[in-house]
């Protein structure tokens, strides 16, 4: 193969990966976006709303956490390609019939179903594109494609204008268009190597019956923890906060998720950027840690200000919440060829999986002692064991992928 040759499967698979996730994204912040109209239509009475709210995020979460597991393991077993297809067909379906729920039974199975069709979508993408890019650009590859994907928040808001309904079906259909894309993809040369060789492919519970490795996928599950601790509290609860810490006008949680994912699109840029001019993942993501804390507290700290000081606090929250994209890539980088593929796709849905033990715990506590402070004490714990994480994992920066574990 050419020199050009190669670098146009490159360019396809950075742009279709990126395509990917944002098809990913717009899914996964569109019921924050629409939570209160669609659940009001639905005849759920305003006082149950964040209640069933809640429950339909965890559901949609634990949709993601087996989906994770599953297409992760298809990925290495099967092949990025076949798992990355099947991913997308779910997902779009899914999306489809949600627009046309009636109840509130129908919108749990729906949510459940369409996260996990989405859970391989990120996962799969990153491996697909660190296998395929050289070790010294890879970080700037998943950085681009969690970059031009978070934008799909900003086109979910945009399209939720035109109804709770319409906002499914159009993500339905931009997910069966992505699909016609993908058939100028290409399986990475480092998976069809090892197609060849006698080794265990998608061995998920050989992660854990190896101590090394179950300590490098728990490090890395904690990093990202900080990321949906913000999603699924701070961002899709912003109408309650904004109530509780006096904001002078209702806060309005679709336009909230917006201007944080405008931010998140341009940290992922500059945390990736980042990472490659100081050669290395874990001094990007402690930037952007102690960044996001930083942040967390002027959230918290936003007592009687003006609606758009909240937005603009959202929005650089967003900025340092852009690291999502290192995260990604670094658990990618701690792993072989024959179980990449199932780290990188569960790694973040266990992630996304725990957003139902922190929002349950939150809730929980909120009972006694309210959303903010139960709210910091969580906060808190999840960036602590991030912090720690990031400490105690592996410099992955430049590290030859083209092994089995």
């Amino acid at each position: 193969m050419n020199q050009n040759t190669t670098h146009k499967l490159l360019n396809i698979s950075v742009i279709v990966a990126a395509l990917g996730y944002f098809v990913d994204i717009y899914d996964l912040i569109l019921f924050s976006i629409v939570r209160v109209p669609s659940l009001t239509a639905l005849g759920v009475p305003e006082n149950q709303i964040r209640e069933i709210g809640i429950q339909l995020i965890n559901i949609q979460m634990i949709g993601m956490l087996l989906g994770g597991i599953v297409f992760g393991i298809l990925g290495d077993k099967k092949g990025r390609m076949s798992a990355l297809f099947l991913t997308i067909l779910i997902y779009s379906l899914a999306n489809i019939a949600n627009g046309f729920v009636q109840t509130i039974d129908q919108y749990y199975w729906l949510r459940f179903i369409a996260g996990f069709g989405l859970a391989g979508e990120l996962g799969l993408g990153i491996t697909l594109v660190s296998e395929v890019m050289s070790k010294e650009k890879r970080g700037m590859g998943a950085a681009i494609v969690s970059g031009v994907g978070i934008a799909g928040a900003a086109l979910a808001f945009l399209v939720s204008q035109w109804g709770w309904r319409e906002a499914y079906w159009f993500g339905g259909v931009i997910g069966l268009m992505l699909l016609g894309l993908r058939i100028y993809l290409h399986e990475s040369g480092m998976y069809q190597n090892i197609k060849t060789q006698n080794v265990k492919r998608g061995d998920f519970l050989g992660i854990f019956k190896s101590k090394k490795s179950l300590i490098k996928f728990i490090l890395c599950i904690c990093v990202g923890l900080p990321v949906w601790f913000v999603i699924g509290i701070l961002i899709t609860f912003s109408k309650e906060f904004g109530e509780y810490l006096s904001i002078d006008e209702s806060i309005d949680p679709g336009k909230a998720v917006m201007y944080h994912y405008i931010g998140a699109s341009i940290g992922s840029l500059l945390t990736g950027l980042l990472s490659q001019l100081l050669h290395s993942r874990k001094k990007a993501l402690n930037i952007a840690l102690i960044s996001l804390l930083t942040f967390c507290i002027v959230y918290f700290s936003c007592f009687n200000v003006s609606a758009d000081v909240f937005y603009f606090v959202v929005f650089i929250l967003g900025i340092s919440m852009g690291y999502w994209a290192v995260f990604i890539t670094v658990a990618s980088e701690q792993f072989g060829t024959n179980i990449r593929s199932t780290v990188t796709t569960t790694v973040p849905n266990f992630v996304r999986g725990a957003t139902v033990i922190m929002t349950l715990c939150w809730n929980a506590m909120a009972v006694s002692m309210g959303i903010w402070s139960s709210a910091i004490i969580v906060g808190s714990v999840v960036i602590l064991l991030a912090l720690i994480a990031t400490y105690l994992m592996e410099e992955t920066f430049g590290k030859d992928l083209n092994y089995t574990e």
